[in-house]
């Protein structure tokens, strides 16, 4: 069959839908008269399915309606499984409370309300677990190299690498980058965590062909409107699509907000988002959860410090001077891992080291004790950490906590990773920890500085338990 005669996803995701509303009313039904939660149906009052066959299909045809409505057919790359939730909670809340207001405008007494609520939490429950299969599918795939968008960025200034830390944090977006091209030599020639570096922009032609690119992102400062001009007439000419990112006066677009007056657009710039109010937020959140940790994990904490003194001589907490916000400088505490005098053998095993960029890795790390292989491997040493949480040291969650010798070595960009307070978890931990380039990992952390929420927290803490127990990165 021509593939032009195949129906589309968001077809298909329509009918799907279509067909998981009759399942939910089916599944209310059967909660109302065959469970009779909450409230017994009286024998006389009991009605066949069939009766509702008609108010189903208006049921059915109103909340497809604000689906749609709401853009849930529409392909967004950027929505999340939360986000669609959202849209399907509200529209479905929507679209029972407009189904109930017509039944009492109809029916004075009709057969049974309560049945409607059922309906309700059996289609949000239905079609979350369906986009939940999507996405599992989708990922299933696109690890196979199936429904990807491979892409090619132009620019590797302050808007490439906001594309770059975008695609970093959010890999269900489906894009995958074959590199980047940049006319200017140090930022041409050197690779940023996974994105490699692939020459001049006189290469796109060659490249676009090379690596069967299907769009090319083109993220180049506003000045350079004529190259961008060029770039995406050829883009047209090897049909392939072309989108620009706009560069406000080289600003970075976290920074900018869009208003509008009457329909004039107005842009705006925004204050850091970890300011103010939220950090007040934030602040209390380090200090609830810090406290109760402390508080939970003591006997723990008593055990591990035990085995430590049992395990080799030296003191149970390992203190450390990191970077902490703003680039002021912190004693860091955690359980002790290595044997005395560690900090001292490094120079002999710098030939050892796998990380790139600042960071000292080495998988199997001679100076580490037989309890502190443990402790790594299920990031127990970082414990004593939440006693640097309450203090204000350090967050929750946050950027990896740097070393001075580290911070000497960063680039310009790489110190924006700085405006926050450093945290026990974050984008950077649950995503490979020692694994990561250095690169990528600051692409991370400079994502949740321009992105932080309440929200993003608790979503982070969430993905550290998984990410402990399979301890991927952790040496």
């Amino acid at each position: 069959m021509s593939r032009r005669w195949l129906p589309s996803w968001p077809v298909v995701k329509f009918a799907l839908d279509a067909v998981l509303i009759g399942l939910g009313f089916l599944g209310a039904y059967w909660c109302r008269y065959e469970l009779q939660w909450f409230r017994q149906v009286e024998p006389e009052y009991w009605q066949p399915f069939s009766v509702y066959v008609p108010i189903l299909s208006v049921l059915a045809v109103v909340l497809l309606g604000f689906y749609w409505l709401d853009g849930a057919y529409t392909p967004r790359r950027n929505r999340s499984w939360l986000d669609e939730m959202y849209s399907v909670s509200r529209g479905t809340l929507a679209g029972i409370a407009t189904i109930i207001f017509l039944v009492f405008l109809a029916y004075r007494s009709y057969y049974s309300r309560l049945i409607f609520f059922y309906a309700g939490v059996w289609t949000v429950a239905l079609l979350g677990l369906s986009r939940g299969v999507e996405r599992g599918v989708q990922r299933f795939l696109r690890r196979r190299g199936i429904g990807v968008t491979r892409a090619l960025i132009v620019g590797a200034g302050e808007a490439g690498r906001t594309v770059m830390r975008n695609l970093v944090a959010r890999p269900d977006c489906g894009y995958q980058i074959v590199g980047f091209v940049d006319d200017m030599p140090e930022r041409g020639s050197t690779d940023i965590g996974r994105f490699k570096a692939l020459g001049g922009t006189e290469r796109i032609p060659e490249l676009v062909s090379q690596y069967n690119v299907d769009e090319v992102i083109i993220a180049l400062p506003w000045m350079a409107h004529r190259k961008i001009l060029s770039i995406m007439g050829q883009c047209e000419r090897q049909r392939v699509r072309a989108k620009i990112v706009p560069d406000l006066f080289q600003l970075s677009l976290s920074q900018v907000e869009m208003d509008d007056l009457n329909g004039i657009p107005l842009i705006g710039v925004r204050e850091p988002l970890i300011r103010g109010r939220n950090l007040a937020v934030k602040r209390l959140m380090d200090v609830a959860f810090s406290a109760i940790a402390l508080v939970l994990l003591a006997p723990v904490m008593g055990l591990i410090a035990l085995l430590i003194r049992l395990d080799s001589p030296g003191p149970v907490i390992y203190k450390q001077t990191r970077v902490g916000r703003g680039g002021r400088p912190f004693t860091c505490y955690k359980f002790r891992t290595m044997f005395v005098g560690a900090e001292q053998a490094r120079a002999q095993l710098e030939d050892r080291n796998e990380a790139k960029g600042p960071l000292f890795k080495i998988r199997d790390d001679p100076r580490r004790t037989r309890v502190g292989k443990f402790l790594r491997r299920g990031s127990l040493d970082e414990l004593p950490n939440f006693w640097n949480v309450l203090k204000g040291d350090m967050s929750i969650v946050g950027p990896r906590p740097a070393l001075p010798h580290e911070v000497e070595q960063y680039q310009p960009w790489h110190r924006r990773r700085l405006e926050t307070a450093p945290g026990i978890t974050g984008l950077w931990q649950i995503n490979g920890r020692a694994d990561m380039d250095f690169d990528e990992g600051v692409l991370l952390d400079i994502y949740y500085v321009e992105n932080w929420s309440p929200l993003l927290d608790l979503k982070i803490m969430l993905k550290t338990i998984p990410a402990i127990l399979v301890g991927r990165g952790a040496y």
